[in-house]
């Protein structure tokens, strides 16, 4: 009789300590959440900067899975619709936020445009993940001040929200014909590798934290 007790009292345990292996057992991941620059826009997706990413990760022998959460003609707005249910399903250890061009090119608003990334952030904090954050510029002819104000609202919140920050994403990449598309906006394929050069300090400075 005891012996039966002791084997009903392990299968109790066993059945509830499942959850907690199996989720220790997920890998972490990276989220991505961005527009076409991250999106892949006119490139194949396999030779966009994320999924470079994920291949450096392995070279690099980190377990991460990176999802990307991205889609062409995203503004910041879109993103905050679609986040909740990012973080939900996937439970990133790091979320990467590059948003915010498609809203300069409606002419939005600077400090509404850093309305919402600041809560971008804040929600991708709430739920336990670390935060990068990809500055863009935009050309000067949207007007200097408007430019300027914009470019700025991504350091300001990183300093705010305490944030890691990658000042220029698109840093030895925009301007230069060879690495953009005729569309003068969108990185083109050469340019992808640069991109995620531009990032990976940043972020494995961050992964080893995590870890």
């Amino acid at each position: 009789m005891k012996m039966k007790l002791a084997w009903i009292l392990f299968l109790v345990v066993a059945v509830f300590n499942l959850p907690t292996t199996a989720k220790a057992q997920e890998k972490p991941t990276i989220l991505v959440l961005g527009d076409s620059l991250s999106a892949g826009y006119n490139i194949d997706v396999e030779q966009g900067w994320v999924e470079l990413l994920n291949q450096k990760l392995q070279q690099e022998g980190y377990p991460h899975t990176v999802i990307n959460g991205s889609i062409s003609g995203d503004t910041t707005t879109q993103g905050l619709l679609r986040l909740p249910t990012l973080l939900e399903q996937h439970d990133p250890e790091i979320v990467i936020i590059e948003l915010g061009g498609n809203d300069a090119l409606r002419g939005t608003p600077p400090n509404a445009i850093k309305r919402n990334l600041s809560k971008l952030i804040d929600t991708s904090k709430r739920s336990g993940a670390e935060v990068l954050l990809l500055g863009i510029q935009i050309p000067p002819n949207y007007g200097q001040r408007y430019a300027q104000a914009f470019f700025d609202n991504y350091a300001q919140l990183a300093n705010e929200k305490k944030v890691k920050l990658v000042p220029f994403f698109l840093e030895n990449v925009g301007g230069n014909d060879e690495l953009m598309q005729d569309d003068g906006i969108h990185p083109n394929v050469k340019a992808q590798p640069i991109l995620l050069e531009n990032i990976w300090p940043q972020l494995e400075a961050q992964i080893k934290n995590a870890g």
